[in-house]
């Protein structure tokens, strides 16, 4: 296989899904987009998807984290490892939370820069696929989260007080 061939592996279940998500997050060179219903029970707060992340964010300012959830009282309260990377990287890494008007959105994806993303068909099935080198399918996801992006609000402070 040569280094410019898209690469397509099935993921049957949420431990392939959980893999999936951290070859995702050590391929990020400059940017990552994640969108979860929850991140409930994804592997966020291991010490292993901690240390990726902290590495990615810390190799170079200009590296950015997005974080999408329907609902993040995972996040903010279960999360202790993701609000240390928020506390330390506040302006590289952002929590946002998807307006109700979005809610029925219900097909959780990851893009890292805009060549390589993890989605699944739906939050209820593990099922999915991890693209890697498919730059199409990748601006696709990306424009899709940025959409959501865009009219969904901070919803995790950086700050203990969040005042």
């Amino acid at each position: 296989m040569n280094d410019g061939t898209i690469q397509h592996t099935k993921l049957d279940g949420i431990t392939d899904y959980i893999a999936a998500l951290d070859t995702l997050c050590k391929l990020a060179r400059h940017d990552l987009y994640i969108f979860e219903k929850n991140y409930d029970g994804l592997g966020f707060n291991t010490e292993a998807r901690y240390t990726t992340l902290h590495n990615f964010l810390l190799t170079n300012p200009a590296h950015r984290l997005f974080v999408l959830a329907h609902d993040t009282h995972y996040l903010s309260t279960l999360c202790p490892r993701m609000m240390m990377l928020l506390r330390q990287f506040g302006t590289s890494m952002f929590i946002y939370q998807t307006p109700k008007s979005l809610q029925y959105i219900s097909e959780p994806f990851s893009v890292a820069d805009e060549a390589n993303y993890v989605r699944r068909f739906h939050f209820d099935d593990p099922r999915g696929i991890l693209g890697q080198k498919d730059p199409e399918n990748a601006r696709v996801l990306k424009a899709r989260f940025m959409e959501m992006w865009t009219v969904s609000h901070p919803a995790v402070s950086s700050t203990k007080l969040g005042l």
